[in-house]
């Protein structure tokens, strides 16, 4: 299964906004720091504000902020908000749509992925993003002591 760049580009967007509490960060900004297009980013961002994962601020300083705090928001959130079900195929959440379920042998598989999946995105919270992005910024300053 492969994250669409929706979701990966959302992902990072959404951790630069947990780790800037200072107040509304703008679409320029995180597309620069992220090397996300803006355009792209503006599309990413008006979906998951449709979707209450985060807020526009209007006005000179204006930009986005998380809704809610980054410890409430999992990556499970994002991923129903920009994608749907993180199922790798459909009979996973409509059995109906194959005649094969009862019999098939993958179908248990997929579920089983599919709960795998689940269970990874709803542990991995906006503020563990925020903290992962800081520890890697810390980690890439050089040190040059003598």
């Amino acid at each position: 299964m492969k994250l669409s760049t929706t979701v990966r580009y959302g992902a990072r967007a959404i951790a630069q906004l947990a780790a800037s509490p200072d107040g509304p960060v703008s679409v320029r900004e995180i597309a620069r720091q992220q090397l996300i297009s803006a355009k792209y980013l503006e599309h990413i961002l008006k979906t998951l504000k449709v979707g209450g994962i985060v807020e526009a601020v209007h006005g000179k300083r204006g930009g986005y902020v998380l809704a809610k705090s980054p410890e409430s928001i999992t990556l499970k959130d994002l991923y129903d908000v920009l994608e749907g079900s993180p199922a790798p195929v459909a009979c996973v959440d409509c059995p109906e749509t194959c005649g094969m379920q009862d019999l098939c042998p993958t179908r248990d598989t997929w579920v089983e992925l599919k709960e795998a999946i689940t269970a990874v995105l709803e542990r991995t919270t906006v503020r563990d993003l925020a903290d992962r992005q800081h520890q890697k910024a810390l980690a890439a300053v050089p040190d040059y002591q003598i």
